[in-house]
């Protein structure tokens, strides 16, 4: 003879509730991890990480391979460096935006050495 068991729909919700916490932590994880390096740089910069993106992309045309905030000398001091992969394999383009002007100061083929 089969046991059955009468399940609680309490009990079904806290399981549900205990399943989706578990969720939004991990995804919350997860886009913690994708954030741009130097991204605790941006509250000093002008130009939003989305404005020097669409700048790199007109300047180089293709699909952003890696992205930093970085301090280096040349323009402001503070820019965000661009490797961008375009429509010839195995060649990226670095294109380096100015943080506080939005000026592309650099936009040239990336070196044998990358950063």
């Amino acid at each position: 003879m089969a046991d059955i068991r009468h399940v609680d729909p309490k009990e079904i919700e806290m399981k549900k509730l205990i399943v989706a916490t578990g969720a939004a932590c991990l995804s919350a994880f997860i886009l913690s991890a994708q954030a741009y390096t130097g991204e605790e740089l941006a509250k000093d910069a002008k130009v939003t990480i989305e404005q020097a993106r669409a700048i790199a992309l007109k300047a180089h045309p293709g699909k952003i391979a890696d992205e930093e905030l970085e301090k280096e000398n040349g323009g402001s001091g503070l820019r965000y460096s661009f490797d961008i992969k375009g429509d010839k394999p195995g060649k990226t383009q670095e294109v380096g935006v100015d943080a506080l002007t939005g000026k592309v100061l650099e936009n040239k083929p990336e070196g044998a050495h990358p950063d």
